[in-house]
């Protein structure tokens, strides 16, 4: 009776969060504190060891890089010179999108933070230039999905980290790869579905490879109003610029300096560290964070209070609850109950399609360090393959963040054009809605049924 108490309260954590302006992870402390006092008899020390420190550093530690280089302006050049690299061909805007919002949220941006600060840009260029706004908007929310489960990326960290803290056989540089190929396919399929032809028919665009500056400009001056989450990107614009007029400061965008350049360098050693030498991620984020802000300390001016701490209590909050449950046997309660089911494939499809149901509508970074642990006792049964489910949940749990009822697909409705938001809405809810069938469908047969993995 205890464990059931403990995973419907686990239920209404999510769902609360879910309808009210809440962090979840600070329902889940809660929660955790109580469900620990109540129904387990566990006092606060046993409650908090179950925080997951290793988790804490990673994340603070590649968003504060990621903020370090938001300020200094590496992230605009990257996002200018993506859609400028396409020479004003209209048609390879929307993956010039899809690839810088991968490469920013594989640095360590949080998905949110990506789409907030790429999609202003993408938007005003679709409605500028005739691209369709679903199509772009999905290449925007796909590309910072797919790029996140990166290493270093906060969905690859939180996957890898619980898949390691659990003995999970793991495979980190296929899990970003198929993530990546996943989110490409379904771009591509919008691609085709929302007039990618007609653009390509287009060919070059001289017009639109002009309006690129001007564009970024007025867009980064209005992402704060269209941004949900009201990060203050407009303030950091002014302070860094100190009031230079709008052409000077499409020029100071462009320009790759000698900060922009060790910055660079400093995610790049991120990255290769950390896939050819297994390097740490956290601490050597936030070593090489340090270094910058040691070399360049007027660009580190609120990098600190720009870090993701409402993601960090988010996943240190559910992850703690969840660790509570393992302790207490919850979790290989749970397990057993889905291995009786007799049908091992069957359960690892129930466990995507929960995933893929529950992340459309809550939060994603909340469902991977949940979900993975409760699979954890099935898992270890050998019935499946671990890294084929682990990879199959991860991709169900985040391709549905299309979805308007997400915080990325709310994002994307809030920056189209005022006509079109109610169409871009519905289209939107369509496309999630259906990826919430088809996403745990299609990765179940290709990675789980064959047990290749």
């Amino acid at each position: 009776m205890n464990d059931i108490i403990a995973l419907v309260v686990l239920v209404l954590v999510f769902l609360v969060a879910s309808l009210r302006s809440i962090n979840m992870g600070a329902l889940a402390l809660a929660a955790a504190a109580v469900v620990g006092a109540t129904v387990f008899g566990a006092g606060p020390e046993e409650v908090v060891a179950g925080f997951p420190a290793s988790l804490f550093v990673i994340l603070v530690g590649v968003t504060y890089l990621f903020a370090l280089a938001k300020n200094n302006g590496t992230v605009d050049w990257m996002v200018q010179g993506s859609v400028r690299a396409v020479r004003g061909r209209v048609a390879l805007v929307p993956w010039a999108m899809f690839f810088i919002c991968a490469l920013i949220a594989a640095i360590g941006a949080a998905t949110p933070a990506t789409v907030a600060i790429v999609a202003p840009v993408a938007m005003g260029f679709a409605a500028r230039y005739r691209i369709h706004p679903v199509l772009m908007g999905m290449s925007v929310v796909l590309g910072a999905t797919g790029g996140s489960f990166s290493p270093i990326g906060i969905f690859g960290a939180i996957t890898n980290g619980v898949v390691d803290d659990n003995d999970l056989a793991g495979n980190p540089a296929l899990l970003f790869g198929l993530s990546v190929l996943v989110n490409f396919v379904i771009v591509m399929v919008a691609f085709i579905a929302f007039g990618g032809r007609e653009l390509v028919a287009r060919g070059q665009d001289e017009e639109a490879l002009a309006g690129v500056g001007t564009t970024a400009a007025t867009a980064s001056r209005t992402a704060t109003r269209s941004h949900p989450t009201g990060t203050d990107d407009a303030d950091v614009e002014r302070a860094r610029h100190g009031g230079q007029d709008v052409r000077e400061r499409e020029d100071d965008d462009s320009r790759l300096n000698g900060e922009r350049i060790f910055t660079l360098i400093g995610l790049v050693f991120l990255a290769s560290t950390a896939l050819l030498f297994q390097f740490d991620v956290g601490f050597t984020a936030i070593s090489v964070a340090v270094v910058l802000t040691l070399a360049y300390p007027d660009s580190a001016k609120g990098a600190v209070d720009k870090i993701a701490w409402g993601t960090v209590l988010l996943v240190g909050g559910i992850v703690t609850y969840v660790n509570l449950l393992q302790e207490q046997g919850t979790v290989t309660w749970l397990g057993d109950q889905v291995a009786a089911v007799g049908a091992p494939l069957l359960a690892a499809l129930l466990i995507c399609l929960i995933g893929a149901v529950v992340s459309a509508f809550a939060s994603t970074t909340g469902i991977l360090g949940a979900l993975i642990p409760l699979a954890v006792p099935f898992l270890l049964t050998g019935q499946v393959g671990a890294v084929g489910l682990i990879i199959a949940l991860a991709i169900s749990s985040s391709v549905v963040d299309c979805s308007p009822f997400s915080t990325n697909g709310a994002v994307v409705v809030a920056n189209s054009e005022e006509h079109q938001r109610e169409m871009v809405f519905r289209q939107l809810m369509r496309w999630g809605m259906s990826l919430v069938v088809l996403a745990p469908l299609g990765t179940w047969l290709f990675l789980v049924v064959p047990g290749w993995l």
